[in-house]
């Protein structure tokens, strides 16, 4: 039995990671870590744990606790897990941040696009950025996991499979994302109060947003070039999902004619098919069907589909998933499957819920 700690319980992601960790047959919750709720019952928190979880809140000294459990999470703000994250904790258990402290590999992109110091760039290089459809094997290996951000996910298992092909022109790439509320963290924000969401959908982070340097260096990885793209999200008024929309130029061959192309549209599903017929939580869907969050609330699947556009010569990627699940928890709790050698898909096997 694999025993976790959560640090961040309270939190929408840390209450997510609760949900599932509960129903995943392997683990064992030892402590609940919130600051803001120490020596408070989880369930006076969080009613819907009332007769399942009896413990009370315990402070975030991870130092402390480590030595009670195998693997911890820390659903928690940035900078965090940076200020306490030392050898000798790593040398006791496993690490999955879902924070963006390890994401990114530059430190100096990480503290001028999240505007703090970051406390221990020595585990940079030896952080693996979690996300599992991609970097599998390197995950199984690790000590420290950067659980991606909810936005990259989404907008990055969208694009792969024709970055790492090759087949788009990535200069101009544009991703377009909506994320609902929740997105935003449990904290109280004027921004995100019922009256200021109800009924309306905003752009914000306009060429600032946070997430732009995670999604343009997973595809610098993929394409082995340097990209630089536009991204911008929009709050919509619902509890959970994202949906991304991504257009980019399709990249012309040469046919057995000597004449210029562009790749067919079947050409492209193909290269789909290619990487994702295997994989257990990304679901590509027949022709014409429209990613919708409303088919994977609740469950760690992301959908994902494609559409040529041939009069224009460009191509349109959708993705849709839950920005808690497989965004947040779901890919957290994948990602300690492969850290401690169970299958993959252990406790995430969640139906989406509708409606």
């Amino acid at each position: 039995m694999i025993k976790a700690g959560i640090i961040g319980a309270t939190g929408y992601a840390g209450g997510e990671l609760v949900r599932i960790l509960l129903g995943h047959k392997d683990v064992e919750i030892k402590w609940y870590g919130s600051k803001s709720y120490i020596d408070k019952k989880y369930s006076e928190i969080y009613q819907n744990m009332f007769e399942l979880v009896e413990d009370v809140c315990l402070d975030d000294n991870m130092e402390k606790l480590a030595d009670q459990v195998d693997v911890i999470f820390t659903a928690t703000p940035q900078g965090f897990c940076a200020s306490l994250l030392n050898e000798k904790i790593l040398s006791q258990v496993k690490i999955v941040d879902l924070s963006a402290d390890y994401r990114i590999k530059d430190v100096q992109t990480y503290e001028k696009w999240y505007g703090i110091e970051h406390k221990s760039p020595q585990f940079l290089e030896e952080a693996v950025y979690g996300l599992c459809e991609i970097n599998r094997e390197k995950i199984k290996q690790a000590r420290l996991v950067a659980n991606p951000g909810c936005y990259p996910t989404c907008s990055v298992l969208s694009v792969y499979p024709l970055a790492k092909e090759g087949l788009i022109d990535l200069s101009t790439l544009i991703i377009d994302a909506k994320s609902g509320t929740s997105g935003a963290g449990r904290g109280a924000k004027v921004a995100n109060l019922y009256c200021e969401v109800n009924e309306n959908i905003k752009a914000y982070g306009v060429a600032s947003h946070r997430h732009t340097p995670e999604i343009e260096e997973q595809l610098s990885y993929a394409s082995g070039e340097s990209v630089v793209l536009n991204f911008t999200p929009h709050l919509v008024p619902m509890n959970r999902g994202i949906l991304v929309t991504a257009y980019a130029n399709l990249k012309r061959r040469i046919d057995e004619n000597g004449c210029q192309v562009l790749p067919t549209e079947e050409e492209i599903r193909e290269v789909y098919r290619k990487y994702y017929e295997k994989e257990k939580f990304v679901r590509f869907l027949n022709p014409g069907v429209c990613p919708e969050t409303r088919w994977v609330e609740g469950s760690n699947y992301v959908d994902v589909n494609v559409r040529v556009d041939e009069r224009t010569g460009r191509v349109i990627m959708m993705g849709a998933m839950d920005n808690l699940v497989k965004g947040a928890a779901g890919q957290a709790v994948q990602n300690m499957n492969l850290l401690f050698g169970l299958p993959e898909e252990e406790g995430l096997r969640l139906v989406p819920m509708f409606p």
